[in-house]
């Protein structure tokens, strides 16, 4: 299922709350951590776990509760075990052993999305994703991670770029969703743009947003272009022909496209 635009919204804020039923994002993650202060936490918990059962969420709903290591984590889990969402964001997962606690606490059927945004998450990334439970993702969180490993601002992000392939690999190992972290600089639209681009040429089904400003670009940046969804078709149309039964390697515009390109075009053009 897609997830080229992943929101984060104050579960604190009615008002937004309400408009993310009707936004364009692929998945709308009322948010309990960062976006609410402390003596709102409570307030927030009840707010999600009653606009849940509200329901008339366009995008998928996910909530990213607050660190296991906080005082209001386990019990958001605990509200929210039966609320009708579709995933729990957790954030600073930094074992395989926080993964199993989490989805012990989840009902069966809601996904698990670990942000990796620790050094010590970089570390055990490997034994993240591969743990038994209810991870179905992986999140970078970037400003965390930044901080943490004390890297200073720098264009492309370059301290950070073995990171991103590592995070991306171990989530395609197995068979994760994988999520790049937030941009800050909400009316820098260029910035955005290229640090989507970024993502997409490292591998990332989409990325994190702060704002629904940012929602169209990326849609348009992690979703086909009309020219690969062009191109995808070719190859279906070409290896569905006659003389293609039977072959593992066809020529497709003077291009040499084998079936693991068929099986691309048709995951693309299902996802449509």
């Amino acid at each position: 299922m897609r997830a080229r635009s992943v929101l984060y919204l104050p579960a604190s804020n009615a008002r937004a709350v309400e408009k993310a039923r009707t936004l364009a994002c692929d998945v709308a993650v009322l948010d309990l951590e960062d976006a609410v202060a402390p003596e709102m936490k409570l307030e927030a918990r009840a707010a999600a776990v009653a606009a849940a059962h509200e329901g008339g969420f366009g995008p998928r709903l996910g909530v990213r509760i607050n660190g296991l290591d906080t005082p209001w984590g386990a019990d958001d889990l605990k509200a929210l075990r039966d609320a009708p969402v579709e995933l729990i964001v957790a954030p600073k997962v930094e074992s395989a052993a926080m993964v199993h606690a989490l989805s012990a606490a989840l009902r069966p059927g809601v996904g698990l999305w670990a942000m990796i945004e620790t050094p010590r998450a970089l570390v055990d990334l490997r034994d993240i994703a591969e743990a038994d439970g209810a991870l179905s993702g992986l999140m970078l969180g970037v400003n965390d991670l930044a901080k943490d490993l004390k890297t200073g601002p720098a264009p492309d992000r370059e301290p950070l770029k073995p990171w991103l392939a590592a995070v991306v690999a171990h989530a395609r190992a197995n068979g994760l969703s994988v999520i790049d972290g937030v941009f800050n600089r909400i009316k820098d639209e260029a910035g955005f743009a290229a640090e989507c681009a970024q993502g997409r040429l490292y591998g990332f089904d989409g990325k994190s947003l702060i704002h629904p400003s940012q929602i169209e670009g990326a849609n348009a940046a992690f979703g086909p272009s009309p020219d690969e969804i062009e191109w995808a078709r070719k190859v279906v149309t070409a290896f569905a022909a006659p003389e293609a039964a039977g072959l593992g390697v066809i020529r497709v515009e003077g291009e040499m496209v084998e079936r693991l390109h068929l099986h691309a075009a048709e995951t693309l053009l299902a996802d449509l």
